[in-house]
């Protein structure tokens, strides 16, 4: 048998060349300490400066409204606007030098016309909505950062450097070179991509390709730096500069995605700036333009400030945040943590789902969905006699044998002579008996030994057809043999997670398109998965970059693409993506950090659920705009065109305000969740 799997111990490792042989494997290196994280909440000067101006704003405004003597809330408040009206003013005054306006001082200006004519809660509350709008973006950029430092900490910082002599020499990694050749020891991480020269090991790459198993590298075998080694040693030589390693571009990719979205803002950017000027200008004309044809100066400037505060956005401010607020808060409540407002905006705006396999619509574990026993032999004696071999191992294979033998409730006998071979298996005497356990093409590909009965190669035979038949299902076979006599295949996988099928069929109804499995994991395997879940357009053996490729090539051609993941090889696809989703529980640091939000119980069926949550949002932000507008307009039109009384100018302001703001609060009801997962 000559098929090949990437899937854990499903071949056999050619040997290494006779000219190269490989030093003596020497203690396991400890991994190198993570770099301290900054990402706290308070370690901020935003977030501290935002939670004081919320803290004095919320101890002021019971007092103004029990009507307390000034003294007790006018200091609160002065804090309230200080402390959150600083950092923005003060850059906003520095726009003003570079002939530029922004809507942050448009605020703080409102708010300080506001207080001028005693209207202290209003101007508060625009100013505590600015500083913390301002302190949750600080904070998703620090930790932002510091993620991607974490993904550079896979990568370790040294590596033994084989010298032309065959010395030993330990180096920065940064500084090894293109053809150089690097030693790396069991349990130690591979510090640069590269190739084997010699050597055989079983290496956990998921960090990369996202598959759930290690993979069997021998000489000629392509490797990737920050990538776990196994129980082998391995001689590699250096592919590529560490700057170009998989994980530096993955990296990069990260990072160029986040500038690429930043860009995204530069409209926005420009209404601000003509709204922002058109107020001042507005404003400026009231004050100055009425006493020039002879109107009292007094008068004028009491119309002037009731026409900042009635043209102020703050009702459109709320008009957008309260739904999008209570959807994150009720998402939150059921397991879905999104990020931001404009994360849960986003996320109803996609026409198109992508899809990870391991971790994401598989739970990223190895189980044993099957037994196959052989020529007459008992399932369950062989099962056990499997799990009592594997039992010293650490490997995930052997991790699935033992826990399907204790799940059936075998008894799990002792070991002697325990040995293991990277791409072969494990043996173990066993109740006085040799059993193997391993790769079918290393255990099954020998003739019967020293044997010609009939009987005896029938069932190498049906040892052999059953290894292959588990292997074209996608699922990974092991051989099981017994005194060098095969008694099982044992059909190892990634078991599907519960809902997943139904969740990509409400997927495909939500945005009418099909959803893609993109994984770097084999293609049989995908397959697999892709039947179950009832999904067509499937593509495997993808790296990270890929994937990239293929959201890129959809959002080209117009359209907005959910990817949901949970490794670090879906990073940069979800950094790339309109928007991203990630498994909570087996998700990496990195892809938790990029994504837009976060499934924290691994629910499948929470995705198309968050999606239908985010549409109800966006159809009531629209609501409350349209409201939002036309109560600004009319109050604008009447200041400009007639005269408008102040008190009823703040009452139609704040009514407005009230009224979006409760409209907006209708997600927070526990039947929200209820309805959205029945879109």
């Amino acid at each position: 048998m000559t098929s090949t799997s990437s899937h854990g111990r499903t071949h056999l490792p050619p040997a290494a060349p006779a000219d190269a042989p490989v030093p003596a494997p020497g203690p396991v290196s400890p991994p190198p300490p993570p770099r301290p994280r900054r990402g706290r909440l308070l370690a901020l000067p935003e977030v501290r400066w935002a939670a004081l101006a919320a803290l004095t704003f919320l101890l002021a405004f019971p007092l103004d409204l029990m009507g307390a003597p000034a003294w007790t809330w006018g200091p609160l408040y002065a804090v309230c606007y200080a402390a959150g009206g600083w950092e923005p003013g003060l850059a906003g005054l520095q726009a003003l030098r570079e002939r530029t306006l922004d809507v942050d001082l448009l605020m703080v200006v409102a708010a300080v016309g506001a207080a001028a004519i005693g209207q202290y809660l209003d101007g508060g509350l625009l100013i505590v909505i600015f500083a913390v709008s301002g302190a949750l973006e600080a904070l998703a950029t620090r930790r932002t950062e510091d993620s991607v430092r974490g993904l550079l900490d896979l990568a370790p910082s040294t590596a033994v450097r084989l010298t032309t002599d065959g010395r030993e020499e330990t180096v920065e990694a940064a500084a090894l070179r293109v053809g150089e050749t690097v030693f790396v020891r069991p349990g130690e991480r591979l510090p640069a991509d590269g190739t084997v020269l010699a050597g055989a090991s079983e290496v956990d790459q998921a960090t990369i390709t996202g598959e759930p198993l290690p993979v069997d590298k021998a000489a000629g075998d392509e490797v990737f730096a920050g990538t776990l080694n196994g129980t082998g040693a391995l001689r590699v030589r250096v592919g590529k500069d560490a700057s170009e390693s998989a994980i530096a571009r993955i990296v990069a990719m990260v990072e160029e995605a986040g500038r690429t979205k930043a860009r995204t803002q530069v409209l926005i950017e420009k209404v601000e700036q003509r709204y922002s000027t058109a107020v001042v200008l507005v404003t400026l004309a009231l004050v100055i333009l009425p006493p020039v044809f002879g109107a009292d100066f007094t008068t004028s400037l009491l119309r002037a400030m009731t026409f900042m505060i009635v043209a102020s956005p703050c009702a459109v401010v709320l008009a957008t945040m309260p739904p999008l607020l209570s959807a994150i808060a009720t998402a939150g409540r059921h397991g879905v943590l999104v990020k931001s407002a404009v994360a849960m905006e986003r996320l109803g705006a996609v026409t198109r789902v992508a899809m990870d396999k391991t971790g994401t619509l598989t739970e990223g574990a190895p189980r044993v969905a099957g037994v196959r026993a052989l020529g007459g032999a008992d399932e369950r004696q062989a099962l056990a006699l499997a799990a009592a071999a594997e039992l010293p191992s650490e490997h995930p294979l052997a991790r699935a044998v033992v826990a399907a033998a204790r799940e059936r409730g075998l008894r799990v006998s002792g070991a002697d002579g325990f040995t293991s071979v990277p791409g072969r298996g494990v043996r173990a005497v066993v109740e006085g008996s040799v059993v193997q356990v391993g790769s079918p093409v290393a255990l099954l590909s020998a003739e019967a030994p020293g044997s010609t009965d009939g009987l005896a190669e029938e069932l190498w035979r049906e040892a052999r057809a059953g290894a292959e038949e588990v292997a074209a299902a996608g699922h990974t076979a092991v051989a099981v043999l017994a005194d060098a006599r095969p008694v099982a295949v044992l059909a190892v996988t990634d078991r599907l997670r519960p809902g997943a099928p139904a969740a990509v069929s409400r997927l495909h109804r939500l945005t009418g398109t099909g959803v893609t499995l993109l994984t770097g994991d084999n293609a049989r395997a995908a397959a697999r998965t892709a039947e179950e879940c009832a999904i067509t357009d499937v593509r495997a053996g993808l790296l990270p970059q890929d994937k990239v490729t293929a959201v890129r090539a959809w959002q080209d051609g117009g359209e907005k693409v959910l990817v949901v993941g949970d490794g670090v090889n879906d990073a940069p696809a979800l950094a790339a993506a309109h928007s991203g989703v990630a498994m909570g529980r087996v998700g990496s640091d990195l892809a938790l950090e990029t994504a837009d939000a976060v499934v924290v119980r691994d629910e499948t069926g929470a995705v198309p659920t968050v999606v239908a949550l985010s549409r109800r949002a966006r159809r009531l932000v629209v609501q409350n705009l349209v409201i939002a507008s036309v109560c600004i307009g009319a109050l604008v039109t009447w200041d400009l065109a007639g005269h408008l009384p102040l008190p009823l100018g703040v009452l139609g302001h704040e009514g407005s305000t009230v009224l979006v703001g409760l409209n907006g609060l209708r997600l927070l009801r526990a039947a929200a969740w209820r309805r959205a997962a029945d879109a």
